[in-house]
């Protein structure tokens, strides 16, 4: 099969369009061509030797959101092919054939970047019918990074006020939708020209970062969803209210974070996306009921991953990039 490799650690250019063999599923996996596949910032930061790199030992097949249909069961108990994990939010079983999309393996070397992934049966979803099939290869890594820190980690509750920072970017955009469908009183930063649509995502109130600071125009909040990292998690510190909580990603951020937080008697934590955990069969059921949109920024052959790796470093793009397959 094709697959897009990541040979040493470098720039976009290390990314090249290989020959390798096509993965068998083991016992409870399944295999899946694939459709398409979401680009994530911890794509090129794992690509760039940071992140989950650091563990791997040789090259790897790049990326984890992914969409696709089921090409064949690894064996399973009782049924001669892989079922959904129990406890995992899915039901039933999947079959050859099933459109599914999920996050394959996370945080793994073995990537969506590719013609055909195998992951455990538990990492996928069905796909419903009409979600289209780029909007699906967004969605899995993005929207239940969001989840799982607004409602597994933050306890998320209805008329708590929520911060977003990085409002409008793939993870952002999803969490004030999340934020909004729990019924939060949502506030987002971004630059200006995505204000509009923020505020037709959910946003209450939104704040342009580069004209006005933040901490300066806003009341208190109950929580904090920072996706930017730096400083900017240190001046959101005196937004929080007493009992609140900030949430910091990139995780790579969150250290630093967490460190000026107990200086200042904060509640703070980083959060790490489990891909057979919570949240995307919810993000489904809220997409069925019209309550979430899902925004592509951009979409790329897979042999153009390269580009849309320098996409996706400038930090500009509003939603998320994904390859097609």
């Amino acid at each position: 099969m094709r697959a897009i490799v990541c040979q040493a650690p470098g720039g976009p250019e290390v990314l090249r369009l290989t020959d390798v063999p096509t993965p068998q599923p083991g016992p409870g996996e399944v295999r899946v061509r694939v459709q398409a596949a979401g680009v994530n910032p911890i794509d090129w930061k794992t690509r760039s030797g940071g992140g989950p790199a650091k563990s791997f030992t040789g090259p790897f097949v790049v990326g984890w959101d992914v969409t696709g249909v089921v090409d064949a069961l690894g064996p399973g108990p009782g049924t001669g092919g892989a079922g959904v994990a129990p406890g995992t939010g899915g039901a039933g079983g999947v079959s050859v054939g099933d459109p599914v999309l999920g996050m394959a393996r996370f945080p793994g070397p073995d990537g969506a970047y590719a013609e055909y992934v195998t992951a455990p049966a538990g990492h996928f979803r069905v796909r419903p019918a009409g979600l289209p099939v780029v909007e699906a290869g967004a969605l899995p890594l993005a929207g239940m990074t969001a989840w799982q820190s607004l409602v597994d980690v933050g306890h998320l509750e209805p008329g708590q006020r929520v911060l977003v920072h990085a409002a409008a970017g793939g993870v952002g955009h999803l969490a004030v939708q999340i934020a909004k469908a729990r019924g939060a009183h949502v506030i987002g930063t971004a630059s200006a020209p995505k204000h509009e649509l923020l505020r037709a995502l959910g946003c209450d109130e939104v704040v342009d970062h580069t004209t006005e600071r933040f901490e300066d125009v806003l009341e208190p909040v109950d929580l904090v969803y920072d996706l930017v990292g730096g400083e900017i998690a240190e001046r959101s510190l005196g937004l929080v209210r007493p009992g609140g909580l900030l949430i910091c990603l990139p995780t790579v951020a969150a250290d630093a974070a967490l460190e000026a937080a107990a200086a200042r008697g904060v509640r703070a934590s980083g959060a790490l996306v489990d891909p057979a955990g919570g949240g995307l069969s919810e993000l489904l059921d809220l997409w069925a009921e019209g309550r979430l949109r899902i925004v592509v920024a951009a979409t790329f052959p897979l042999e153009q991953a390269a580009d849309a790796h320098r996409l996706g470093e400038q930090g500009r793009t509003t939603g998320k990039i994904v390859l097609t397959v």
